[in-house]
């Protein structure tokens, strides 16, 4: 079975991914902490596609349980993709460390130490490819939400040294940088329509990318450029803006 796991499988950019590449021919395990979500999610790619689709539980911050949780997929992935995510709430972050170390192992901490191991064992096999979704909130520290970006700066930057490790193995590496998406994640908040993808288009721009053998792709493309204009802003007036 050419499988492909997706951790973090309950979220609306990983149901469209999952949901792409079993339109496209594979297999999949879907992994996550609510598990009746998960198996939703499976359900309803196997009904449209006839995939094979298991799902698993998996807790992203339970460290200790990952080698375990690797080892008992009925056969080696030929990909991972982490979709795993938590925004939080920066001001609560601020005051309650819990809060903090919440956003920090979510987005950064646990996705290394799964990556790590699947690292290790596509390194030994010689194939294979991992996609990690990391944010353009990781591309510069803003006000607003920098804890969270701090993590998916840590991720990206995490990322970008497994691409430059893997790449004599014939393993590829894709980091996916979103802006705005319209997701349960972001529910209430007042988003740029014209900025905004939907989760639909972050799948396709995933799996194409990810197809081509590409290194780093933003979605919307736009991003792209936008995070260039707000890099090259020094810091003396960055400091003093409202992002």
């Amino acid at each position: 079975m050419a499988a492909i796991l997706i951790i973090g499988a309950g979220s609306d950019i990983a149901h469209e991914t999952a949901r792409v590449y079993a339109e496209q021919g594979y297999d999949l395990y879907l992994a996550a902490r609510n598990l009746p979500e998960v198996e939703r999610i499976a359900q309803d790619i196997r009904v449209r596609t006839s995939r094979e689709v298991i799902s698993f539980f998996l807790d992203i911050t339970a460290f200790d349980t990952h080698a375990d949780f690797y080892a008992s997929l009925p056969q080696k992935p030929i990909g991972v993709i982490s979709a795993v995510g938590y925004l939080g709430d920066q001001v609560k972050a601020q005051k309650e460390f819990m809060e903090a170390k919440k956003i920090i192992d979510t987005n950064y901490t646990g996705v290394v130490s799964l990556l790590n191991i699947i690292a290790d064992d596509f390194e030994q096999r010689g194939e294979g490819f991992i996609v990690g979704i990391s944010s353009v909130a990781g591309d510069r520290g803003r006000k607003s939400n920098y804890l969270y970006g701090s993590a998916k700066a840590g991720l990206t930057a995490y990322l970008s040294g497994l691409r430059n490790r893997l790449a004599a193995s014939g393993v590829k590496v894709l980091t996916v940088k979103p802006g705005f998406v319209k997701t349960k994640m972001t529910e209430g908040l007042d988003l740029p329509e014209k900025l905004t993808a939907s989760a639909t288009q972050v799948a396709h721009d995933i799996y194409h990318a990810q197809q081509k053998g590409k290194d780093i792709v933003y979605t919307k493309w736009i991003w792209r450029w936008i995070m260039a204009i707000i890099r090259a802003i020094p810091e003396w007036k960055f400091k003093g803006l409202s992002l």
